[in-house]
């Protein structure tokens, strides 16, 4: 048996008159597994899930849940359940009755249907609810209603279209950590749509990042994070400092890059023997590993690039300070940064300021943002 529960084989969905909605979309997804799609509007991350799910279909390539190809089976017969954003619960039946629904479509015996009904309302704290019609339920109890009535029929794989999306921010908040804690009980493999990158990160083992209707990069939420592969990555994940130069050379641990600011040093996302000097390239700094000081107030270490500038707004946000600086081409940047440090500082309005951070936190792009 396949290690993967999901393989995407050169997926590509175009429509009628030429438009390209996915192209040549390759995934393994593990057994247990919760990958979250991210992208912007029209990148093509519903379109994947809805061509997984059977509800769209496909140009080209395959799909493989366990080793078979699902590609032209049917929705209903497929091991999977879609969760949408908008719950689909049937407003005249109850809870117990939605939850039913799907087993009893299955024509599962009575006995199996009532206690997995049971088990599941049990699990999803939904019991004093059981009874009750959608209208009676809150954002959350709506959302648990949905989870449950997708994960009764024990899928293989749980697909989950922005299913959070409607609910305000404290709820999202505790309906996340509700689901991450559900899915590793569970071990089901999990497919998350999002158009939100701090859910995707807290949630997710992978996060795919689609652009286009391609993919740009699938890491870890930490590499993502940290380690941007491609000049959209580093301006769509996150809050990064970003300046565009050419590819110089390199020394034994680094890539140097120059800049009309200067030159600088950062790890390289690309194979270095493949790119010529001068090519454009992207130095890339995440905003949390940016130090900003008074001006000469200290030296910076040998493995510390370091860029002046003056202070023009600073704007605390519980723990976040946002800095507007404009460096001495007059370009301004924007960080985000940890305001206890920054109050530490005493940073005047104003005031020259210089940024620092460790070369090894520096990561070098191909191409420019």
């Amino acid at each position: 048996m396949s290690e993967f529960d999901l393989e995407l084989i050169n997926l590509s969905k175009t429509y009628p008159g030429g438009a390209v909605a996915v192209k040549g979309f390759d995934l393994q997804v593990r057994r247990g597994e919760f990958v979250s799609f991210v992208g912007p509007s029209g990148c093509g991350k519903t379109t994947t899930l809805r061509m997984i799910a059977g509800l769209e279909s496909i140009t080209s390539g395959q799909i493989k849940i366990r080793s078979e190809d699902v590609t032209k089976i049917p929705t209903e017969q497929r091991p999977t359940s879609t969760i949408f954003q908008n719950y689909a619960i049937f407003p005249h039946m109850t809870v117990r009755q939605n939850i039913e629904f799907g087993l009893k479509v299955r024509k599962l015996p009575a006995n199996i249907v009532v206690k997995r009904v049971q088990d599941i309302l049990d699990k999803l704290d939904l019991g004093d609810v059981a009874e009750a019609k959608e209208d009676a339920l809150s954002g959350g109890q709506k959302q648990r209603l949905a989870l449950a009535r997708s994960l009764v029929i024990e899928p293989e794989i749980l697909l989950l279209d922005e299913p959070l999306g409607a609910l305000d921010a404290n709820l999202r908040k505790s309906i996340q950590e509700e689901l991450k804690l559900l899915q590793r009980s569970l071990g089901i493999t999990f497919i998350f749509v999002t158009h939100a990158q701090s859910e995707a990160l807290s949630l997710s083992d992978r996060i795919v990042v689609m652009n286009a209707g391609e993919v740009e990069q699938i890491s870890e939420p930490l590499e993502l994070y940290t380690r941007p592969q491609t000049p959209f990555v580093a301006k769509f994940i996150g809050s990064n400092l970003i300046f565009s130069g050419n590819l110089e050379t390199e020394n034994a641990a680094n890539t140097i890059v120059s800049t009309q600011l200067g030159t600088f040093e950062g790890i390289a996302a690309f194979d270095g023997s493949r790119k010529a000097k001068g090519e454009d390239v992207s130095l890339v700094i995440p905003s949390e590993f940016v130090e900003v000081v008074p001006a000469a107030e200290q030296a910076s270490a040998s493995d510390f690039n370091k860029l002046n500038g003056k202070l023009i707004d600073v704007v605390f946000v519980g723990r976040d300070a946002h800095l507007s600086i404009v460096l001495n081409d007059d370009t301004t940047v924007r960080l985000q940064s940890d305001a206890a440090a920054i109050r530490s500082r005493s940073l005047d309005r104003g005031g020259s300021v210089d940024l620092q951070w460790q070369v090894q936190r520096a990561t070098i792009v191909s191409g420019h943002t």
